[in-house]
């Protein structure tokens, strides 16, 4: 697979335009499936400014807007991709939705919302892309959702989020049984320690967690060793993104970090 065609979920920053950028330095084409059109005062970037970044870093990009709770959305999006670039050889369940609320202080909306995203989206997106990547070469689906562990405490800690993410960890690894005949691969990954995200800077930890992150370019590193994998035989797995790129050879993790001189912080569900 030479130039791959991607469809990644919330690709308009994070994680998910880290692997499209990543991605686009070999040429690849991406479809950058996000709500964000107009710029938002706590939020970097739009789906336009991360395809001008994305055409820099050498790939093709399609920006669409994009809203994974809404199934004619999704299929419009798919389809407009399809038509664009003329299939789907990886898809990137990215976008997602978080809230690290105790249950008494998680609203009804909240509780949905992470549900429909995280969990729903994550499925539907799924769904329309699967007869795309069985016409491919090299079909991957690369869900970012934590390996599932059942330990009370994570339940326990954020249990509307703890659902959510388990669920799409849940998704991923039923794809990976359901496809196997087909040979699409389905996978999870997820970062050793916390990285550096809107969510961590709006939601989390503000700038002193944030210092003591990773940036999400170790994600990316990750992801594209994944895909560079054989599909029929490279699935059904919960990866770590350092795990991997140490079993590649990589020994020295202090460029990813925000600041080196700070200790690094785990990130949950590990």
């Amino acid at each position: 697979m030479s130039t791959p065609i991607l469809f990644i979920t919330g690709a308009s920053r994070g994680i998910g335009k880290a692997i499209a950028l990543k991605m686009a330095a070999g040429g690849a084409r991406i479809a950058i499936a996000s709500k964000t059109e107009t710029p938002h005062p706590k939020l970097d970037g739009t789906i336009y400014t991360a395809a001008e970044e994305i055409e820099r870093a050498g790939g093709q990009a399609l920006p669409l807007v994009c809203d994974i709770r809404d199934e004619a959305q999704i299929n419009a999006a798919v389809e407009a991709t399809v038509a664009k670039f003329g299939g789907i050889d990886i898809l990137v369940n990215n976008a997602s939705a978080i809230s690290l609320s105790k249950t008494p202080q998680t609203e009804a909306k909240r509780f949905d919302l992470m549900h429909q995203v995280n969990v729903r989206g994550t499925f539907l997106v799924s769904k329309a892309c699967i007869p795309h990547l069985a016409r491919s070469s090299n079909p991957h689906i690369l869900t970012l959702a934590p390996p599932l562990n059942l330990d009370p405490r994570w339940l326990g800690a954020h249990l509307a989020y703890t659902l959510s993410k388990f669920g799409m960890s849940m998704v991923a690894m039923g794809l990976a049984s359901e496809l196997a005949p087909e040979g699409i691969a389905s996978n999870t990954l997820w970062p050793r320690t916390t990285i550096a995200t809107a969510a961590v800077l709006n939601l989390l930890g503000g700038e002193a967690l944030a210092s003591m992150s990773r940036t999400p370019s170790i994600v990316a590193d990750a992801a594209a060793l994944i895909f560079s994998r054989p599909a029929r035989t490279f699935t059904g797995q919960h990866l770590i993104d350092e795990d991997l790129l140490r079993e590649s050879g990589l020994t020295d993790f202090t460029s990813y970090a925000v600041d080196p001189s700070k200790p690094l912080a785990p990130d949950i569900f590990l």
